[in-house]
């Protein structure tokens, strides 16, 4: 296992390339539309749709007018089931370490890890696709304890 933290790139690009559509509405946009978006290699962007599709969160239509779309309502996806389509389950650990290596009886940085990992995990499990494309660029996410 390893801390909750550590996204890949492929997973940061599924999160945004769902917000982007969700953003869209129902119209659909191309691989070379969202790979210009967001400033990333379309052959990568093809990888994570490719999963994503897989996964049953996005569709995609050929043709002209085609293009990728969200499978469900974007307030029925929690950033979770975006995470795992491409991590897999999400574990959390409470080591820095693949395994725990403090020879100490508590770990030397507290219930940080376990803390932080929960927090993560909690947000994942609580954030919708949807709450994210309704807000205004640039804006960060504060969830407070109880929302």
């Amino acid at each position: 296992m390893s801390s909750a933290l550590r996204i890949s790139e492929a997973t940061s690009l599924a999160l945004h390339t769902m917000v982007l559509l969700a953003a869209d509405g129902n119209g659909g946009l191309s691989s070379r539309e969202i790979a210009s978006s967001l400033n990333v290699s379309q052959a990568h962007l093809q990888k994570v749709l490719q999963r994503l599709g897989h996964s049953g969160l996005v569709r995609s239509e050929r043709g002209p007018k085609g293009g990728f779309t969200l499978a469900r309502p974007a307030d029925e996806i929690a950033l979770l089931e975006v995470y795992e389509s491409i991590e897999g389950p999400l574990s959390l650990a409470d080591c820095l370490f693949d395994r725990a290596a403090c020879r100490n009886r508590q770990c030397i940085l507290g219930d940080l890890i376990s803390s932080v990992n929960g927090q993560f995990s909690e947000y994942l499990r609580q954030t919708r696709i949807a709450e994210l494309a309704d807000r205004p660029t640039g804006t960060r996410a504060t969830r407070k304890k109880g929302d």
